[in-house]
């Protein structure tokens, strides 16, 4: 797949190289602000550990 992908990008390798870490770079970026935001409430990380009924 990946080399399906460095084909598929035109140019010298120097150009690949470059257009293949934009592609990285906007995947990550994707992701970070469109896709983990949006799962985030699905995720049970923030629920605590530790749960106290009452008083002491």
């Amino acid at each position: 797949m990946y080399a399906l992908i460095w084909r598929a990008i035109p140019g010298p390798w120097p150009v690949k190289l470059l257009v293949a870490l934009a592609l990285v770079a906007g995947a990550a970026a994707g992701l970070w602000y469109y896709v983990f935001p949006a799962i985030d409430p699905y995720m049970p990380f923030n629920d605590g550990a530790v749960e106290t009924q009452g008083g002491p």
